[in-house]
């Protein structure tokens, strides 16, 4: 899955060109799986673990900053002249992502730290300019979440608000022959419009169905389609999607752990290829 296009806006609109990468050097791990300890101002950042299969510790000079069962250093940044390590923090699966613990060191004072997502089922993606650290949220089709920005001097603020978009212009035309994931063709214009119109307040509930799912096929007709199903609920909550981007239609379709499936339009109205389609996709497995 990736980031979407999105617009952003709000009082403090940036450019995406300030949205550059975190590019920074990452610790490699000492022999046996552990952590060298990390210079950092005068002292170093050290990554323990008493226990094996336990947590681990991350300390700056003894000092606890946070533990779970997942820590990892991710690099040191400058940000408004002040050097911020960051590093990954969570319990290692792969219900929710890890939180970002950021620390650093005012000049003569001790160190200071503090934790993102740590509450939110993980952090959202980050990207670093020289006068903040931002949190960008990864959207669905048809959401808005606000970007939250940090920076060691103004702490946490409000960046803007960020939108879902479309590649402005693309039509029908220009649907492809085939995608890593049916949710990347909602970067689409004209998909993204006739999705909306037909789904209406139930696009998100749509979507999310197509969250899990890999490559698409195509009908011996050439349509293209593509099927997934909600993180942790596969089998209980799974969707189908098919474009058919010469009769300029869309094909939808949501399966819950009743074994009804909702439809969009009507399956009875579904061509038969498209149909033995969505059957296979929905049947369980043997």
């Amino acid at each position: 899955m990736r980031v979407p296009s999105a617009a952003i806006s709000g009082a403090a609109v940036f450019g995406l060109s300030l949205l550059a990468g975190l590019a920074c050097a990452h610790a490699d791990d000492a022999d046996g799986g552990k952590q060298k300890p990390i210079p950092f101002a005068g002292g170093e950042f050290t990554i323990t673990q008493k226990e094996d299969y336990g947590e681990k510790t991350l300390a700056y000079d003894g000092k606890a900053l946070a533990s779970d069962y997942f820590v990892n250093y991710t690099g040191t940044v400058k940000v408004e002249g002040i050097d911020v390590a960051m590093f990954d923090v969570g319990s290692g699966g792969n219900a929710c992502g890890p939180a970002v613990v950021m620390a650093w060191k005012p000049e003569g004072s001790g160190i200071e730290s503090v934790s993102v997502g740590e509450d939110e089922c993980g952090a959202p993606p980050v990207a670093i300019n020289q006068d903040a650290i931002y949190f960008v949220p990864w959207l669905m089709p048809g959401g808005t979440a606000p970007v939250r920005k940090w920076s060691p001097i103004h702490g946490m603020t409000l960046a803007g608000n960020l939108t879902y978009m479309p590649d402005p212009g693309t039509g029908w035309k220009d649907i492809k022959q085939s995608y890593e994931y049916i949710l990347d063709a909602f970067h689409n214009e004209a998909v993204y419009k006739a999705a909306t119109q037909m789904l209406g307040d139930r696009l998100t509930e749509m979507t999310t169905s197509l969250l899990v799912g890999s490559g698409t096929e195509k009908t011996a007709s050439g349509v293209v389609y593509g099927s997934g199903c909600v993180p942790h609920n596969c089998g209980g909550n799974d969707g189908f999607m098919a474009i058919d981007a010469k009769g300029e239609k869309l094909y939808f379709a949501r399966q819950g752990d009743n074994g009804k499936a909702d439809a969009w339009p009507a399956l009875d109205t579904w061509p038969a290829d498209l149909s033995k389609a969505v059957n296979k996709a929905f049947a369980p497995p043997q």
